[in-house]
C-alpha cells in the first residue's frame, strides 16, 4: 500500500471460517491448474503505485502461468472490499490479492470489526518489494538535515503530508516523532502526487515520500531529502542518511507489496504461483523498474513471506493501537 484514503467506513459481518474454502479447495485439480484466466485483485484505483506493478508483474504471471492475469481494480475503504472479495472467491488459485502493510498487517489493528480475519482467511505465496520512504522539504527551506528540523520543529508549526491516514508514510511519520524527537502535525492527502505537488507549492512544509513517486524528485534536485527511513542507504539517493545511521538504530520503515490468495488454496497452487511470481519479478523490464527506483526485493517463498508478514505485524500493530488511530469511528 502506497496510498490509503482517510475516509472511514463501516465494517458488519464476522471473520469468514475456513469450512466454505477448504470444500471448494478439496474440489480442485492442482495438477490441471490454471484452467481458466486468473483475477488479480487491487484494492486501489488505477494510476498508483500498487496498480502499476500489479499490471506490470501479471502480464508475465500470465506468460509463465499460459492463462490471462486480468487485473481488477476494487478500490474502497483501506483495501477491505479488494480483501473480502478474494476471501470469498473460490480457494482454487485462480483470484488473486495483491497485498501490502496496510491489507494484511495495519487493517486488523485500524479496524475494529473486519468481515475477514486477514491472518487466517489470506496466505500469501510471495513479496514483491520493498519501497523506501524519504523525508523531504522543499529546496527553499532552512533546514539542511534531519536534526534541523527536529531543532525547528520545537516551535510546534511543522506541518507533515503524506498520502492518507495510516498509510505506511504516516506511520513512518509516528514513528519518527516517537523515536527520533520529531514535533509535527500530519496533514493526510489523496494520494502521494497531491501531497508532493502541495509541497513543491509551498502549501505544506514537509512530506513523507515513497520511492515510487519520489526518486524523480530527488534525482533532479527538485526536492531537499533529509532522510529516509530504510535499512540502509537507497542506491538511487546516497546522499540521503538513513535514521539508523543519524543514531536511531529502531526507525525503520517501508512501504511494502505482495500477493496473497484464499487461505485454503491448496499447496501445489502456492507453489505454482510462487514460481510464476518468482519470474515475474525476475524479468528484465521488472528488475530494470525496481533498479531505476530503488525498491528493493528478495527472492522468497510462501513460508518466508509469512514470516515476513508476521514480524510486520509485531512491529506495527502494537504502535497503531497505541497511537488510537481508527478508520471504523
Amino acid at each position: 500500500m502506497l496510498a490509503r484514503g482517510a475516509a472511514a467506513i463501516a465494517m458488519g459481518g464476522t471473520a469468514l471460517g475456513h469450512s466454505g474454502g477448504t470444500a471448494l479447495a478439496q474440489g480442485s485439480n492442482p495438477a490441471a491448474y490454471p484452467t481458466h484466466p486468473l483475477r488479480l485483485v487491487v484494492g486501489y484505483p488505477p494510476g498508483g503505485a500498487s496498480d502499476l506493478f500489479a499490471r506490470l508483474l501479471a502480464a508475465h504471471m500470465g506468460t509463465r502461468l499460459g492463462q490471462n492475469v486480468v487485473v481488477e481494480n476494487k478500490p474502497g475503504g483501506g483495501a477491505v472490499l479488494a480483501s473480502e472479495t478474494v476471501v470469498r472467491a473460490p480457494a482454487d488459485g485462480h483470484t488473486l490479492l495483491h497485498v501490502d502493510n496496510g491489507i494484511l498487517t495495519y487493517n486488523p489493528a485500524l479496524y475494529s470489526r473486519l468481515p475477514y480475519d486477514p491472518d487466517r482467511d489470506l496466505a500469501g505465496f510471495g513479496f514483491i518489494g520493498r519501497f523506501p520512504l524519504f523525508l523531504m522539504v522543499r529546496p527553499d527551506h532552512a533546514a539542511n538535515s534531519f536534526a534541523d528540523l527536529v531543532a525547528r520543529s520545537r516551535n510546534g508549526t511543522l506541518a507533515v503530508a503524506s498520502p492518507g491516514v495510516a498509510s505506511p508514510h504516516h506511520l513512518a511519520l509516528e514513528m519518527a516523532k516517537r523515536r527520533a524527537g520529531l514535533q509535527a502535525t500530519h496533514v493526510p492527502y489523496r494520494g502521494t502526487p497531491a501531497a508532493v505537488q502541495d509541497l513543491l507549492a509551498g502549501n505544506v512544509e514537509c512530506a513523507v515520500v515513497d520511492c515510487a513517486t519520489g526518486t524523480p524528485y530527488i534525482t533532479s534536485g527538485r526536492v531537499k531529502t533529509l532522510c529516509c527511513f530504510s535499512e540502509a542507504r537507497s542506491p538511487t539517493a546516497q546522499q540521503v542518511p538513513t535514521l539508523r545511521e543519524l543514531g536511531f538504530a529502531n526507525a525503520v520503515a517501508y512501504g511494502w507489496q505482495g500477493m496473497s490468495v484464499a487461505a485454503a488454496t491448496p499447496a501445489p497452487i502456492l507453489a505454482r504461483l510462487n514460481q510464476a511470481l518468482l519470474a515475474a519479478v525476475a524479468a528484465d523490464d521488472v528488475q530494470a523498474r525496481f533498479r531505476d527506483l530503488g525498491i528493493e526485493n528478495r527472492a522468497s517463498t510462501p513460508a518466508e513471506f509469512a514470516a515476513f508478514v508476521r514480524q510486520e505485524n509485531a512491529e506495527w500493530r502494537p504502535l497503531i493501537r497505541e497511537l488510537g488511530i481508527k478508520l471504523d469511528g
